[in-house]
Formats: C-alpha cells, sequence, structure tokens
C-alpha cells in the first residue's frame, strides 16, 4: 500500500472544518465561557484570600472554580486537538498557523485564570477543604498539589505578564523550530540520482535493509541540519532562558527540581532509577557490539544504530499491523482488543509520512474516550510496534474518560505507563513465533526501543542539564550546542558505538526540547515501571487486568509511588529498577546467542 492509499484521520466528528462555520461557533462559545469565568473570577474575589477559617462561601467558591476548569479544558482540548491535526499533518498551512496563533492567545489567558485559581485555592487550607467539600474530596490530589504550585508562583500580575509574554517567547521559539525542520529538505542520491526528500523521510532511511542507503542518508541528514542551525539554537536559547529564569524566580531549586514535581515523583525515585539505569549501560554496549559484529563491522557508526538484524517474515501494510495488534490485544481483554479494533473503523490514524507532517508519532485525546493518532508508518515490525504504543496511550484516554478534567491531569512519567505495556505485548507475541531470523528481527526492534530509552535517553537527560547549567550565564552558540551534545552521547554509550561517527544535531531533531524541560527521564519511568508491572501481570493475569484499569483510570489521583503501591511495588529502592532492566539484559543475553547461531 502506498503512502496515497495509507489512512489519515477522520477529523469529520468534530467539525465539517476549519473555514466551517460550526468551528467558529464552537471556538467563539468557548471563548464566551473563559470570558464568563474571568468576570466570575473577579465578581468573587478569589485574588484575595481572606483570614482566619474556611466559610460556606469560600467551599462553595471552590466548587463553582472547579467546575469552571473542568468545563474549560474539556472544551479547549477538543478545539486545540482539532486545529493541531491540521497543523501537525501539514506546516505549510497558513489557515491552519493562523487558528493555532489565535486559539494560542485564547490558551494563554486560560493559562493565567488556572494560576490565579491555584494561587488562592492553595491559600484556602487543602486539609479544611477536604473536610468540608465533597467536591475537594473527589479533587484531593488536585488540591494538594495546588497549595505547593501556590507557594511557586509570583503575584497575579506577574503571572499574568509571563503569559502574555510566553505567546512572543517560547511558544513562538517552539513553533519556529517546528516550523523550519519540519520543511527542511535534503538532497540524497539513492541511486537513480540526487533527489530532494523532507528531512522526517531522510531520518525514516536509518532503518533501511540497505547498509549504503543508511549511511548516505545520514551524511544528507548531517549536512542538512546546518541550514537551519542558527534559527534553531535561538530557539533552545530562548525556550531553556526563559525556563530557568522562571523557575528561579519562582522559587524552585533548579528546573530540573520543577519537572520531578509536575512528574508526581521525588528525587529519591529519579536517583535510583538513572543510577540503576547507568549500572547498567555495559549490557547495552554489549547489545551494541553483538550488532555491530553481525553487520560485520568493529563497532557501530550512528547510522547503523537502526539497522534492521535478522529477517523479518514479511513487509507489513498498515491493514496488517493493525489486525496484529488487535489480535494481540485480544490475548489481554476483549475490551483492549474492541478498542483497536474502534480506532481503524473510525479513522482515528493518521499513517503516511509526507512533506510538511510531523516527524514521530503521538496520542492527543479529542473528546470522551476518544482519540487521534498520528504516525509515519513504514512496512516493518518497528512501525507494529509503534502503533500498538500509541493505542496504549489512547486506551489510557479511554480509561481516564469517566474521570474529570482536573482528575485526569495525568504526568508524563505515568503517560508512558499503558503505551509501553501495550507494546509489550506485542512484542512478547512476535518473539514467541516464526524462525530464529524472524525472532532475532523482533528482539532487535525491541532492543532498539530500550536502548534509545535507557541509554540515549540518560544522554538527553544529560544534555539537558548541561544547557541549563550554561544558559544561566550565557547563550550558546550551534557549535556549542553540538558539543554538549557529543559529550552527552560519549558518555552514555561509551564504547557501544564509535566514538568517530555519532550525531551532533540531535538537538534540532527532537521537539521536545522546545516544549518545556526535562521531558526525557519519564520515557525512562515508563518503559521500566511498564516492565515492572507486566512481570505483575504474568504472575496473576486474572487479578491483575481489573487493579490495571483502574490504575490508568486513576494516574491523575495519586503520586507515582502511592500508585505503585498498590501493586506491591517501591519505586524509591534500586531493587525494583534493578528488577526491570534485568529483563532487558535477558534480552540482550538472547540477542548474542541468536547472533552467534
Amino acid at each position: 500500500m502506498t503512502n496515497d492509499f495509507l489512512p489519515r484521520w477522520d477529523m469529520t466528528p468534530y467539525f465539517p472544518g476549519l473555514d466551517s462555520a460550526e468551528f467558529a461557533q464552537a471556538l467563539s462559545d468557548w471563548i464566551l465561557e473563559l470570558d464568563q469565568a474571568e468576570q466570575w473570577l473577579t465578581s468573587e474575589g478569589l485574588d484575595h484570600s481572606t483570614p482566619g477559617g474556611l466559610t460556606p462561601e469560600q467551599v462553595r467558591q471552590f466548587e463553582s472554580a472547579v467546575a469552571w476548569y473542568n468545563k474549560l479544558s474539556d472544551d479547549g482540548e477538543l478545539l486545540s486537538a482539532y486545529v493541531y491535526s491540521f497543523v501537525s499533518t501539514d506546516s505549510t498551512n497558513d489557515l491552519a498557523g493562523e487558528k493555532e496563533s489565535n486559539l494560542d492567545d485564547q490558551l494563554s489567558r486560560f493559562r493565567k485564570w488556572v494560576k490565579r485559581v491555584n494561587k488562592w485555592i492553595g491559600g484556602l487550607g487543602a486539609e479544611s477543604l477536604e473536610q468540608l467539600s465533597a467536591v475537594a474530596r473527589d479533587h484531593k490530589y488536585a488540591v494538594q498539589r495546588a497549595k505547593v504550585e501556590a507557594s511557586h508562583q509570583l503575584s497575579a500580575g506577574e503571572e499574568d505578564l509571563i503569559s502574555d509574554l510566553e505567546l512572543t517567547g517560547s511558544v513562538a521559539w517552539s513553533r519556529l523550530r517546528s516550523n523550519l525542520t519540519s520543511q527542511l529538505q535534503a538532497s540524497v542520491d539513492l541511486g537513480k540520482g540526487p533527489e530532494l526528500l523532507p528531512i522526517s523521510a531522510i531520518r525514516a532511511l536509518a532503518y533501511d535493509p540497505d547498509a549504503g542507503v543508511r549511511e548516505k542518508a545520514y551524511q544528507a541528514e548531517i549536512a542538512a541540519w546546518p541550514k537551519v542551525e542558527v534559527a534553531v539554537a535561538e530557539a533552545m536559547n530562548g525556550v531553556k532562558g526563559e525556563i530557568g529564569l522562571l523557575a528561579r524566580r519562582r522559587g524552585w531549586e533548579s528546573p530540573l527540581s520543577e519537572a520531578i514535581f509536575n512528574s508526581n515523583i521525588d528525587e529519591t525515585t529519579l536517583s535510583a532509577m538513572l543510577d540503576s539505569a547507568r549500572a547498567a549501560f555495559p549490557h547495552f554496549r554489549r547489545y551494541l557490539q553483538a550488532k555491530a559484529k553481525f553487520l560485520g563491522k568493529a563497532q557501530l557508526p550512528w547510522y547503523d544504530l537502526f539497522a534492521p538484524v535478522g529477517k523479518e517474515a514479511k513487509s507489513w501494510s498498515y491493514d496488517e499491523a493493525i489486525e496484529f495488534v488487535a489480535e494481540q490485544f485480544g490475548t489481554y481483554s476483549p475490551k483492549m482488543r474492541e478498542f483497536a479494533l474502534k480506532s481503524h473503523r473510525e479513522n482515528w490514524t493518521d499513517v503516511s509520512p509526507r512533506p510538511g507532517k510531523t516527524d514521530g508519532a503521538f496520542c492527543m485525546r479529542t473528546r470522551g474516550d476518544e482519540s487521534r493518532i498520528l504516525m509515519n508508518f513504514k512496512p516493518s515490525f518497528g512501525s507494529v510496534s509503534t502503533l500498538a504504543h500509541e493505542l496504549g496511550h489512547g486506551y489510557h484516554n479511554l480509561c481516564l474518560s469517566p474521570r474529570t478534567a482536573l482528575q485526569r491531569v495525568t504526568p508524563s512519567t505515568l503517560a508512558e505507563t499503558a503505551s509501553i505495556f501495550c507494546e509489550t505485548i506485542i512484542r512478547q507475541a512476535a518473539q514467541s513465533q516464526g524462525s530464529s531470523d524472524e525472532r532475532l528481527a523482533v528482539l532487535e526492534a525491541s532492543l532498539q526501543g530500550s536502548t534509545q530509552v535507557v541509554v540515549d535517553i540518560t544522554s538527553r537527560f544529560d544534555f539537558e542539564s548541561a544547557v541549563f547549567a550554561a544558559r544561566q550565564s550565557k547563550t550558546l552558540r550551534p557549535k556549542e550546542y553540538c558539543e554538549l551534545m557529543l559529550t552527552a552521547q560519549r558518555g552514555t554509550y561509551g564504547d557501544g558505538l564509535d566514538q568517530s561517527v555519532l550525531h551532533p544535531y540531535m538537538w534540532l531533531a527532537k521537539p521536545h526540547y522546545y516544549g518545556g524541560s526535562f521531558y526525557n527521564f519519564p520515557y525512562m519511568f515508563g518503559l521500566l515501571f511498564a516492565l515492572g508491572l507486566y512481570a505483575v501481570y504474568q504472575k496473576d493475569p486474572e487479578a491483575f487486568r481489573s487493579r490495571y484499569d483502574d490504575l490508568l483510570s486513576s494516574t491523575g489521583l495519586a503520586d507515582a509511588a502511592t500508585l505503585a503501591a498498590n501493586f506491591g511495588i517501591d519505586i524509591r529502592k534500586s531493587s525494583f529498577w534493578e528488577g526491570s532492566l534485568t529483563t532487558i539484559q535477558a534480552d540482550v543475553d538472547q540477542f548474542e546467542a541468536l547472533v552467534k547461531a
């Protein structure tokens, strides 16, 4: 099936089009809701906390504030997802860009409103609220977090100004980076003469079975990034400078401290996980060294990181991929299988890579129990795994759907739980089937992913830590970002890779650096936490299933340690993380054995 016939997501159940009267009316209605919420906030005098005990009037105001938040969040989330569905699939769509810019202005107003309400709620006293209000008890964790967030907020006027300036600061810088990189093209000669390809298509060639194609694509990519490096370096300077400055002004010890709080974990948990990961690096390097030998090389160059190993039984079509995923989901539960089939019937997924479409993959909630998934499908098992991963996010959204918007707020650490769990179901099924060559191909795809999430994620964590430290005193030039990236890669991959052929421009390729801080470690948490949960599932599948859906529906109701304790897991101890990493170590042992065979 060619790209022209691969499915594209269907957004018509929401609105007929970006230029439709229905969308314009929905946006107008939401802006009116926001106007009314701001007027209510002013008329109720919530900018000022009154001394003394909590009054019945304040309880009423709190419950009204929660109702406003839930309604505005639900309606705004659909509008945002709808607009982004056009922006992410065609960065040259001027109408989509205009709508996104206009919506950003309104979302900035909503963020201001939320900050003001959080500041007020944080001053009320969480314990007293919980005693007097059922709504507060239903949103207990959010109320407790509001108290901490309030202690790190500046004055209402300063926070309003920050929200306004973000639109011309980090939001604009992030959009600039996205537009530049999504429209970037590179020239590569794949045997039919030089041709221009989108950078996303060039990067996808890293998975090509032809070693010459992989190397040429790598060289073309490395040659292309300098065309945008100056502008994107300034985008990084702008985003990281803003985040670092605001963290200091708001009283956070560092941007990392703020990211840890936002991830619903603590420093003890993060240290236990990262220390365990670093201790396991020699096993990942064994895998990379075995892969190099299989490919006939002394050391593995960067452009062979994603080289296929073994022989897949077939070239996967998208229809075959969704059929396989649904079938394997069915071995876990009929509910999960039906969810996958429903997403296919209703065209939730935008599948084909094409110019102007953002690289990578993601899942976004739209409304109720519905989601939309973006991916750039390739006819390989890796894309089958990606499909399962993103459907896992959608299944998580399904489990969260009975919750209010405030109860659904899920940190990125726990947001990866369902996606990795679903990926593991698919991998286990694929590894139990086929010849040794086919099993080797599946195992290789799994170890590729694990290496990215443990080793490469650590390199990104180290890089970002170094960037924040350096950015406090100066702006950085492209060359300096490249040097920091190479230092991070050398320190993590070590002798697993050819140190003379790394990727200094990964800071341009990864969008997450431009949307916040420390997006990276939550992915490692998601992988290792999900592997730990999968081990619990294997011991007692029947008892696990009902508790698992409850866990997914509760990811906004407690911190990660509390939720993990319900499964007998202590995430503050290295032993848990070492246990999950031992699972990957066993995969490395099996990989080495299959390669030798």
